[in-house]
């Protein structure tokens, strides 16, 4: 597997070896070991899988208690996926790193422990699979706003209003939202 380097370090895009012929492919998506060996040494506790619409954008979600770590493959369609850093005495407190993730690319985004994650949906539709470092607490559960403007994520939005849940429409802004007061 190669680690690419996104804008926060802490965030990494990971590129499998593909092994294909005419019948198709082989990838390995997890091995624990060689986590470890490159510095992600959590253990995995719940799976995760969504599917959503084209035009859907789901978060940004993250948990004060129970901090989750996600390790995040699109199995079917296309997203942009994001990560943004809540940890109050981080260098990069507020900022985000994001990708194109698809069937196609193979790619996963390693999101830490103490980041809020969101996605949205460039194809018709997309599946996600998810791997989670702690269980989904809702109670310990907190919407940072999409489209926080002292943020300043760059969605691809294909219209001017994506679909969201309640939740996520009603998400705070980084000034009001609470945060890590250290890395988790």
């Amino acid at each position: 597997m190669k680690i690419i380097e996104t804008a926060i370090p802490d965030v990494l895009l990971l590129e499998p070896t593909v092994h294909g012929d005419a019948r198709g492919y082989f990838m390995e998506t997890f091995r624990e070991a060689w986590f470890k060996e490159n510095g992600i040494d959590l253990r995995f506790v719940q799976d995760n899988q969504s599917r959503s619409v084209q035009g859907t954008l789901r978060g940004l979600h993250y948990q004060l208690k129970q901090p989750q770590g996600k390790l995040v493959r699109v199995v079917s369609g296309e997203v942009f996926d994001v990560a943004v850093d809540m940890r109050k005495d981080s260098a990069t407190f507020g900022q985000w790193a994001g990708d194109i993730l698809s069937a196609e690319n193979k790619r996963q985004l390693w999101v830490p422990p103490g980041f809020a994650h969101g996605f949205y949906v460039v194809s018709e539709f997309a599946e996600l699979s998810y791997k989670c470092s702690d269980y989904y607490c809702p109670e310990h559960e907190h919407s940072l706003l999409w489209n926080d403007p002292a943020v300043g994520i760059e969605w691809p939005l294909l219209n001017d209003s994506p679909l969201l849940s309640g939740k996520d429409g009603a998400g705070l802004l980084l000034a009001e939202a609470p945060h890590y007061p250290s890395s988790p």
